[in-house]
């Protein structure tokens, strides 16, 4: 059954976070306290590590990441500098640095699609995944993105983000769409109403869907049960070709056909585009509600109609699986204090320090989600979506392929009508086989 509109998203201020370093007792509180953690206070006496975390922590969660280094500093008696970073020309940095022999951090922060070509190039110690709570239930997509070929924990998962449909209310209202759909297919009928009722406009999209948008459209492939690549072994083989990924395509295409203007374009501006008031409906990262109705470079007006929901699948009760982006933290091979690095991580990742870290973002493990959820109407839809994902495939020249626009020439080439997707599947999966299996 289609459930009712949800009411207009509420924007929340930041939640203020109070988060007791210790108990009442004066010992560390859950997540700190077990005999391995204790063992380290000795060695860490007079020690300072480096910890690099990019700014988002500390323009989002700066109480977070104090109350887990208190923690960590009272259990292992040494002490913590966190160096903030920036995401643009982060990799050069690390280049860089890891190149050298000095000056390396103890613990780094790395985007999840970042981590695999720096675990093939050893630049990670091995960390054992009993010592870090939650384990068992990480989501996904950042376990994944953290785990070597050969089965090796290299990188903890930190956060993440999930991709939901965002939507004007009032114009879905308007053309007599009242509840969310639960099925594409309802999805597809819901939007032939909406562009049927604005009509008159030229530049009206029911959805806005560009033509580069990789991460939408392979959603949709991963939902119809294909893949971007298979491996055996070492080898991989695209697999864009295959019926289920040209089923996915197809799924895709027929948001293509709501959408105008944006065929050769990703999905960079696509939030400013909405803003503007010709756009019903996006898909976008949870935090894009925010852009769209930002007073400085958004609309504010259209606050009170934008609303949510996840991406609906082929079937009611199902989604359609959401990339999972988001953030990984390793400790360097060449670091000078890598188990007390790995301690840091082990704090400032547990149930404690990602409860806390839940009202800010989407935690690393499932079984928190429901703290998540209970933040905020989009927090609801992101936290379903990130329920459901997929990843790219975890191969160091994956990064060849994105660099490569390898899947986004084939999509604009689907989205303008210049290829058929059998032909367009056919010669991004040549490609990925050349790239993937390139000598790294």
């Amino acid at each position: 059954m289609k459930r009712s509109i949800a009411s207009a998203v509420v924007i929340a201020s930041a939640v203020a976070l109070a988060a007791s370093a210790c108990s009442s007792s004066g010992k560390p509180s859950a997540g700190g306290g077990d005999k391995s953690t204790q063992a380290t206070k000795a060695s860490g006496a007079g020690k300072t590590i480096t910890v690099w975390l990019q700014s988002d922590a500390q323009k989002g969660w700066p109480a977070v990441v104090d109350q887990a280094t208190q923690r960590f500093e009272q259990a292992t008696g040494a002490k913590v500098k966190v160096e903030w970073q920036q995401w643009s020309n982060y990799t050069t940095k690390l280049d860089s640095t890891f190149a050298g022999s000095t000056a390396i951090p103890d613990v780094v922060e790395l985007g999840n699609t970042q981590t695999s070509s720096y675990i093939a190039a050893g630049a990670f110690s091995d960390l054992n995944a009993g010592m870090f709570e939650n384990s068992s239930t990480w989501l996904k997509g950042l376990a994944e993105s953290g785990t070597s070929p050969d089965g090796k924990l290299q990188a903890v998962p930190y956060y993440a983000g999930s991709r939901v449909v965002i939507y004007r209310k009032d114009t879905w209202t308007k053309a007599g769409v009242t509840t969310v759909p639960t099925t594409l297919d309802e999805l597809y009928a819901d939007l032939d109403k909406i562009k049927a009722k604005n009509s008159g406009d030229a530049a009206f999209s029911a959805f806005y869907m560009p033509g580069k948008y990789w991460y939408a459209a392979m959603s949709f492939v991963y939902g119809a049960g294909g893949t971007i690549a298979t491996h055996s072994g070492s080898t991989w083989t695209g697999a864009l070709e295959s019926p289920e990924s040209q089923q996915g395509l197809a799924n895709w295409q027929k948001l293509t056909k709501y959408s105008v203007g944006g065929a050769t374009k990703d999905e960079a501006d696509q939030d400013n585009i909405m803003a503007q008031g010709h756009v019903a409906t996006i898909v976008g990262n949870g935090w894009e509600v925010g852009s769209v109705i930002d007073p400085k470079t958004g609309n504010p007006k259209l606050a009170k109609d934008i609303s949510t929901f996840p991406m609906p699948g082929t079937a009611a009760g199902q989604y359609t699986p959401s990339f999972l982006g988001g953030s990984d933290l390793a400790v360097p091979e060449k670091a000078s204090n890598k188990d007390l690095g790995a301690q840091w991580i082990k704090f400032y990742t547990d149930t404690t320090s990602q409860t806390a870290l839940a009202k800010f973002a989407i935690p690393n493990t499932t079984s928190l989600l429901s703290v998540y959820e209970q933040q905020a109407q989009a927090n609801e839809s992101t936290g379903e979506a990130a329920k459901s994902t997929w990843f790219v495939p975890n191969t160091p020249n994956w990064a060849n392929v994105e660099s490569g626009n390898v899947l986004q020439n084939a999509l604009e080439s689907i989205a303008t009508g210049k290829s058929s997707i059998a032909s367009a599947a056919k010669t991004a999966d040549g490609k990925i086989d050349q790239i993937l299996n390139a000598a790294s």
